[in-house]
């Protein structure tokens, strides 16, 4: 096929684009009118030509292999079991379990689970014992699962190790050695999502939690990595996001000579939804779960719609589900790997972030590790500044979410529709350091309005 048309047209040079632009805006400025400032120190420009460019890393994604993904919470083997064959018969592809009491049998949840199912298994404790039982099963049954162990996030997030450093580190070497699981280590960066850190600080803590276990346990990892990513509403960052954690761990894996493929299972973030206008949320999570997607996910959960005041329930949990349904059998989400290769305004976004977390992660390791500024409060403090920052600009209306400080419905009202609380609890008890805990934008907002119903 002759492209000869295409030959008619000369090429335009970035300075050719930036000078018409110039011409139109008729003397207005270009940065202050044009240029898009972010929390991430990024600029967004009006548009992006291929002579900014150097050699652009190629990030491989198998965007044609994401799972539709179900994540179930287990306090009961029997109501989970039956949870599990519903849910992969409606649709679901695989499945996370978040089990919460040593004393579950795991062979009671999974009976006549379909072992071929990818199976992800995070647990609210750490026994060697009960991981061996799940190896054990796993190796008897040729089934797909992984685990996902964070001594690291664990601490994050509760201020206090399982038991303590030593034995929670020698717990852990001993599962290593368990041959029969590809993913034994997960990087929690929900953690700091969720809380507010922008996604530079996410990435380099990602990278520089990672580190920790690296440097800890060296050529005994051998298994591959897994990433648990909460992805916000920034479209195209997130997706870029996604694409500069591949990169980045990518660098480091290769420095310790560790498996470079990594697994990265991502769900929306908790941080921007709301208790009013709560069907806004679906909005939300949609266009989250298709930053996951494109971003390079290799199993995708959704957050239903209702999670902040219902306990968990059918209906929520099948409208979630469908919204990652539609996405692969009716938007085609499945049906073309790397798809944002090529886009400039992406790939640009990629780099930037990509640079500004390898610098921050430098500076981490040059100020001695994540832990030690984890235990110094460095990096609660840093992320709590982040926070304060975006919920600055929420309460002067700058940061929307639509419904709830922009356009709200004065009519709403939810004090009788709440099962569980929507807001985060405050805990009194002895903790090791500060505990990174999750924030949403719209907290004190929410209560004025419940307290005024």
């Amino acid at each position: 096929m002759n492209n000869s048309l295409f030959d008619e047209f000369d090429a335009v040079s970035a300075a050719q684009w930036k000078q018409k632009i110039q011409v139109d805006l008729k003397g207005a400025d270009y940065n202050q009118t044009l240029v898009t400032a972010t929390q991430e120190g990024i600029d967004i420009t009006p548009f992006y030509h291929r002579e900014n460019f150097g050699d652009v890393h190629k990030i491989a994604t198998k965007t044609t292999e994401w799972k539709v993904t179900q994540r179930i919470v287990v306090t009961d083997a029997k109501e989970a079991n039956e949870k599990i064959k519903d849910t992969l018969e409606r649709g679901a592809e695989s499945i996370v379990l978040f089990i919460t009491d040593e004393k579950i049998e795991f062979s009671d949840i999974i009976v006549d689970v379909d072992t071929n199912v990818p199976m992800h298994v995070e647990m609210d404790f750490l026994s060697v014992s009960y991981c061996e039982t799940i190896h054990a099963f796993a190796k008897a049954n040729a089934a797909s699962i992984t685990l996902g162990i964070d001594l690291i996030g664990n601490l994050a997030s509760t201020g206090n190790w399982f038991e303590n450093l030593t034995s929670d580190h020698e717990a852990l070497a001993k599962i290593l050695k368990f041959d029969g699981f590809k993913s034994v280590l997960s990087v929690r960066l929900d953690v700091y999502q969720n809380a507010g850190a922008t996604m530079v600080q996410q990435l380099a803590y990602a990278l520089a939690h990672v580190n920790e276990y690296l440097n800890h346990y060296g050529a005994e990892i051998t298994n591959t990595i897994t990433f648990n990513v909460s992805v916000g509403s920034h479209y195209f960052f997130e997706i870029a996001k996604l694409k500069a954690l591949r990169l980045l761990w990518n660098t480091l894996a290769n420095e310790y000579n560790v498996a470079a493929e990594c697994s990265i299972i991502a769900s929306p973030s908790t941080r921007n939804k709301t208790l009013y206008d709560y069907n806004v949320n679906m909005l939300r999570t949609t266009t989250e779960c298709m930053s996951a997607v494109l971003g390079g996910a290799d199993f995708v959960y959704n957050l239903p719609y209702d999670a902040l005041y219902h306990h968990a329930n059918e209906f929520g949990d099948r409208i979630s589900r469908n919204q990652l349904r539609i996405l692969k059998d009716e938007s085609y989400f499945d049906k073309t790997d790397n798809p944002t290769e090529g886009a400039y305004y992406i790939e640009s976004i990629t780099q930037q972030l990509a640079e500004k977390a390898l610098a921050l992660f430098k500076d981490i390791e040059a100020n001695g590790g994540f832990l030690k500024q984890l235990k110094e409060g460095t990096i609660q403090r840093k992320i709590k500044e982040s926070a304060a920052k975006e919920q600055a600009l929420f309460n002067e209306g700058k940061e929307v979410l639509l419904g709830t400080n922009k356009y709200p419905n004065p009519e709403d009202r939810m004090k009788h529709d709440l099962e569980i609380s929507p807001f985060a609890k405050k805990e009194t008890r002895k903790v090791l350091l500060a505990p990174i805990s999750p924030k949403r934008l719209a907290e004190t907002l929410e209560k004025e309005r419940l307290d005024n119903e």
